[in-house]
């Protein structure tokens, strides 16, 4: 007889099967949404198009259906309810927002379990319960696609990390499986931090993951799947020869983390970068290896930029100038064909950066096209909570598919009452830009469009300066929106001021107002639009009469609750001439 394994959500599988004996996919109920509105702030703009599409409910994690909140230990500590910081040492994901502090009880808002429960996503990933961060080790695999994560099995705060598990068939729908690995030997006893996973030309499947020591020194650490025949990958062990690697000399004992998924030279070996830092450099460090074994130190740096701080999660991939497809991590070219994207998340400002360049493989050197734009001083995937990304090769569909964890914006006091904290972003494809030429374009996976259900559209809607107009798109739990904005040649060319120096986070938000701005959508508002959240573009026109395109989001008035992050952020995007505006938003 074959055993039956149980998940970390409670559902029971034979093992080696891929369907479990109880559902788990079960629909939750989310607050209805009535309507859109569409506004403008002092230019005249005719919208095209605009395609709001209602989404079947159809979520992927088990729900109680009764709006209650999970009761559960608390592993974190309190003082008189005062959370008390953990600190930087302990990991990257303590919750701080600069309009309020975890350390002011007065500021809190009072929820309670009804509140709450409607902040469950719709088709965003997230665990049931619980705490989850960075996405780790993603890979297609025998009809399967395999996302882990961080995860804490013991509370909604950041604490006894172990890696968490789910199998997909599209992306979209989530099958939870039992936790990978947890923290049990010494050199991953305080937590089984990030990592990646390598497909080998064999097939076989190796994870490098960075392991917390019983004195919190940073060390890497090998573990493969325990039978290559199950395609849910159920099981898993951590190789004997654990910690493969410690910090070399120079490094910190806690400054070596996140290592990449390997690629593979021209001359056989495998090559893996880990971020770390000299002083307050930036840097990714290269390691090679023939059987993940045994490892060597290459001496040159894959690269590194000065007063960027300690890098993590580094990501590095090669991108097709040419074709519209993905590229596995291993392609190499002669610079005229690829690019290679490389990535790195920066402790000190919880901020992704990216940046395109060449690399010479024997040389071991990573350029970037423009030094103006090198890692950490130039492009962002994503302006908002975005951080920890991680892309993986498709080989299903011949795409690179990007991942990043997201973290909501409550306080960790406000995790505790709802019992989870944080979930994934949209999983993403990405591609080289070859029309700019300077950045990467991304869109949601198109898996995403198969919860499309009732369509609405709207056509030639016309706003004045300072208009709003309702979209009425009835009742919905998620919406799907497609909108296209016309400007009004004559405004645009009749506007002489030049407004250079705007920037989205600096100011006004939605309520400030140019010749060219703001106009966009307000979504997530309730009927007197006393809370709602804006998104919208602004233009800005150089005294050359070139024009600068930005687009932002604007939380200040998104929510009544006091303990909430009110930001306002975005940045510039390219658009070329006789491009229109567009957008497309997921209302989940």
């Amino acid at each position: 007889m074959d055993s039956i394994i149980k998940d970390l959500e409670g559902n029971y599988y034979h093992q080696g099967s891929s369907t479990p004996l109880l559902d788990q996919t079960t629909t939750q109920r989310k607050k209805p949404l009535y309507g859109v509105f569409i506004f403008s702030g002092v230019l005249l703009v005719l919208c095209i198009g605009l395609l709001a599409l209602v989404v079947n409910q159809n979520n992927t994690y088990s729900s109680d259906h009764h709006h209650q909140i999970p009761n559960l230990e608390v592993v974190h500590k309190f003082n008189s309810n005062i959370i008390v910081s953990r600190g930087v040492p302990h990991g990257v994901s303590e919750k701080k927002f600069s309009l309020f502090s975890l350390e002011q009880p007065s500021s809190s808002y009072p929820w309670d379990n009804f509140l709450l429960s409607w902040q469950r996503t719709g088709f965003h990933f997230q665990p049931t319960k619980n705490w989850m961060n960075d996405p780790n080790g993603p890979l297609f695999y025998k009809g399967w696609y395999h996302f882990f994560y961080q995860y804490n099995p013991h509370g909604a705060v950041w604490n006894d990390i172990a890696w968490g598990h789910a199998v997909s068939k599209d992306l979209i729908n989530w099958n939870h499986l039992p936790i990978a690995m947890v923290p049990d030997h010494w050199y991953d006893i305080g937590g089984v931090f990030t990592g990646s996973a390598t497909i080998l030309s064999d097939g076989s499947i190796v994870m490098i993951y960075t392991g917390a020591t019983n004195n919190m020194s940073q060390v890497q650490n090998v573990a493969y799947p325990a039978n290559l025949s199950d395609p849910l990958l159920i099981n898993w062990v951590k190789s004997s020869a654990n910690p493969v690697l410690v910090p070399p000399p120079g490094i910190g004992r806690q400054d070596f983390r996140d290592p990449s998924t390997a690629w593979l030279t021209p001359n056989g070996n495998w090559r893996f970068t880990i971020g770390s830092k000299i002083n307050n450099t930036g840097i990714s460090l290269v390691y090679e290896t023939k059987d993940f074994v045994n490892y060597k130190l290459l001496n040159e740096l894959l690269h590194q930029v000065p007063d960027t701080g300690i890098w993590e999660c580094i990501d590095f991939y090669p991108v097709s100038l040419t074709d519209m497809n993905g590229l596995d991590t291993s392609v190499n070219g002669n610079g005229l064909s690829i690019k290679h994207v490389l990535k790195s998340s920066f402790e000190d400002v919880k901020v992704d950066y990216y940046a395109l360049g060449s690399y010479d493989v024997n040389k071991n050197l990573w350029t970037p096209d423009d030094p103006k734009f090198d890692v950490g001083t130039g492009l962002r995937y994503d302006y908002g909570k975005f951080y920890a990304s991680k892309t993986f090769y498709d080989q299903n569909k011949q795409r690179r598919i990007l991942w990043s964890w997201t973290a909501e914006s409550d306080s960790e006091s406000t995790d505790i009452m709802k019992g989870w904290a944080s979930l994934q972003a949209i999983p993403r494809v990405v591609l080289f830009d070859n029309k700019t030429k300077t950045n990467l374009l991304q869109w949601p996976v198109e898996e995403v469009e198969k919860l499309r259900s009732n369509e609405k559209e709207f056509n030639n809607v016309k706003l004045g300066a300072g208009s709003i107009s309702t979209l009425d798109v009835g009742k919905a739990a998620q919406l799907d929106i497609i909108t296209e904005f016309e400007i009004d040649k004559d405004a645009l060319e009749g506007v002489m001021e030049a407004d250079v120096g705007y920037n989205c986070a600096t100011s006004d938000g939605a309520s400030g107002r140019n010749a060219l701005g703001p106009f966009g959508l307000l979504v997530l508002a309730n009927d007197g639009r006393s809370e709602q959240t804006a998104v919208y573009f602004y233009i800005a026109k150089g005294t050359d009469g070139n024009l600068k395109i930005f687009f932002c989001t604007d939380l200040s008035r998104s929510s009544k609750a006091t303990d909430v992050s009110k930001v306002i952020y975005g940045g510039t995007v390219p658009v070329l001439d006789n491009e229109k505006l567009s957008v497309r938003i997921l209302v989940s």
